[in-house]
């Protein structure tokens, strides 16, 4: 979301990213010109995220296979002949922002994640834009305080969510060496990680093209509404609609919100907590 202290875009045209590699933490810089891209990076992570560049842009990803159905997905790939689902080869770095955004607010998740990782990650390697910094390791996210957790807006459901998580931090990154469906599995050994949780870490981890996200406020009426005219849609309803692209119903879902044909909303957004306040 806007302000995230762990990637930045800027006026040249480069993306800046930080992550917390097996190697250590590290900054990576890419700049597309035409049809090359170049990289470069930083830290004791710089050498893993370099060797992986070519992943995280989306080269084992084949959207060739994909055949749109309706044509709204049509329309949507279409205008968006370039896109690809990209794999970073990292679970925690999405697993924990997914835990935070769970059953709250998008604002709510953004401004918690900043303010964690501000406060307790570390500046970023070389020479990145200011106020940029790495996210915790494991054991510094099991030594934030509850006070700090609740400071940060983050109830304690999802506050030990996170720490039963990062306990067994080695056996969550293991997952990217799995096919999708045995690690979502893994994923959700972990109690408070559920089917919408390890669907939006795979989708990032492993670029995973079937991974459709169940169990959102939103997604449901958005296919519903664009497939059907269904804007009251639920899970169930939804999957059905997205059967003819099983095996890349993610895709699908992904052009779909692409697409920008979404329903109006009728209802006011959900209302914002602040338990940071109480």
């Amino acid at each position: 979301g806007p302000g995230d202290p762990t990637f930045r875009a800027v006026p040249d045209g480069s993306v800046w990213r930080t992550a917390l590699t097996p190697a250590g933490p590290g900054t990576l810089r890419v700049l597309a010109r035409g049809a090359e891209v170049r990289g470069e990076a930083w830290g004791p992570g710089a050498e893993w995220l370099l060797e992986r560049l070519p992943q995280l842009l989306g080269a084992d990803d084949d959207p060739s296979v994909f055949v749109p159905r309706h044509r709204v997905v049509a329309m949507a790939r279409h205008r968006r002949p370039g896109l690809r689902l990209t794999r970073t080869g990292l679970v925690l770095e999405s697993l924990i922002p997914s835990v935070l955004e769970q059953k709250v607010t998008t604002d709510e998740a953004y401004r918690a994640w900043r303010s964690l990782v501000r406060a307790y990650g570390e500046p970023a390697p070389g020479p990145a834009p200011e106020r940029m910094h790495v996210m915790p390791d494991p054991r510094t996210w099991a030594l934030i305080p509850s006070w700090e957790w609740h400071r940060a807006g983050v109830d304690d459901k999802r506050a030990s969510t996170i720490l039963r998580a990062v306990r067994v931090a080695a056996r969550m990154e293991e997952a990217v060496r799995m096919p999708p469906a045995e690690a979502r599995a893994r994923l959700e050994l972990v109690p408070g990680i559920g089917p919408w949780t390890s669907a939006e870490v795979v989708q990032r981890s492993h670029g995973a093209a079937d991974a459709v996200t169940v169990g959102d406020l939103h997604l449901p009426g958005i296919v519903g509404w664009a497939l059907a005219g269904d804007r009251d849609a639920d899970d169930a309803a939804m999957l059905e609609l997205l059967e003819p692209y099983a095996g890349q119903r993610h895709r699908a879902a992904r052009l779909i919100l692409l697409s920008g044909h979404t329903p109006k909303r009728r209802v006011p957004k959900m209302p914002r907590v602040d338990i940071a306040r109480w």
